[in-house]
């Protein structure tokens, strides 16, 4: 009898030991779980943090005299370094080489609409769309579309009848759908507050939405103007553009992206877009800031 209790005994000593065994396990395998996540919250922040350096770092360079050769430009090279140990790739991009959602003339909104695949009538009616989200009366334009027309289409919203305060805001206008937006949204701003582009900056969905201008026309400009900016030359305003070109302003804001890259593979991107004077108590206004998505950049 004792030997059987005793049996049982080693029986129930044994799962006990099993039991805490496998509970300790467990603990173990959590701590090295939470550990792991303690490390990478400590690494985006990090990343985070050299972001935010790199954007004044690109504000910074931007603010130096334009006499200064040295003095980054806004034509979205990009700028790599390390710093702490990590890689940063900074670019600036002057908003003034796009296209302006609020001041941009039919005609190059219809140019850029029907350079991303719409047709002739496809883009004239979202034209009069855009226009009517952004005018002040709540008169349709022909092809247009204005507060009945959003409830006949199950909006809950209507036009906001002012003009954009983002470029997101294209979204909502009727005719738009998430893969237009996508083609459309690298060639739009709401900061340059001009009828035209300028050229010597615009990226490749701009000048293709020029009216009048052929692919060849923009990709034998362009290699032309990455010839130039190679060596630090002036870059003349493209020949095509005509009334569709302006030069730069004072009034040009620019959007600076950065992206950090930390040894242990975290990847942090901030973009932010900011107005920029010669003012020495107010030089940097922010507009817009936020993250962004990690791409690959154009080496410079």
């Amino acid at each position: 009898m004792k030997q059987r209790q005793g049996g049982v005994a080693l029986v129930l000593v044994l799962w006990v030991i099993t039991l805490l065994a496998v509970i300790a396990g467990n603990f173990a395998f959590s701590m090295r779980g939470e550990a792991q996540i303690a490390r990478n919250l400590i690494s985006t922040a990090q990343a985070q943090a050299l972001a935010d350096a790199g954007i004044q770092k690109a504000w910074f360079e931007l603010l130096k005299p334009p006499t200064d050769l040295q003095r980054w430009q806004g034509n979205g090279l990009v700028h790599e370094f390390p710093l702490n140990g990590a890689v940063l790739r900074v670019s600036l991009h002057d908003e003034a080489g796009k296209i302006d959602l609020n001041t941009a003339s039919d005609a190059l909104l219809q140019g850029l609409f029907k350079s991303v695949g719409l047709s002739e009538e496809a883009s004239i009616a979202l034209v009069d769309a855009v226009v009517d989200w952004r005018d002040p009366d709540k008169l349709k334009r022909l092809h247009g579309a204005e507060e009945d027309d959003y409830r006949a289409a199950g909006k809950s919203y209507v036009p906001s009848n002012s003009p954009f305060e983002t470029v997101d805001e294209l979204q909502r206008v009727l005719g738009m759908t998430p893969d237009l937006y996508r083609k459309l949204a690298p060639a739009l701003t709401v900061y340059s507050k001009q009828p035209g582009v300028n050229t010597a900056v615009a990226p490749r969905e701009v000048l293709l939405a020029i009216p009048g201008i052929n692919p060849a026309m923009v990709e034998q400009y362009l290699v032309e103007r990455q010839s130039l900016l190679a060596t630090d030359q002036k870059v003349p305003p493209f020949a095509g553009a005509g009334s569709f070109g302006s030069g730069p302003t004072g009034l040009s804001a620019y959007t600076a992206r950065c992206e950090v890259k930390m040894p242990d593979g975290t990847v942090f991107v901030r973009q932010t877009v900011a107005r920029l004077a010669q003012d020495p108590k107010r030089p940097v206004t922010v507009l817009a800031w936020g993250e962004g998505e990690s791409e690959q950049l154009t080496e410079k």
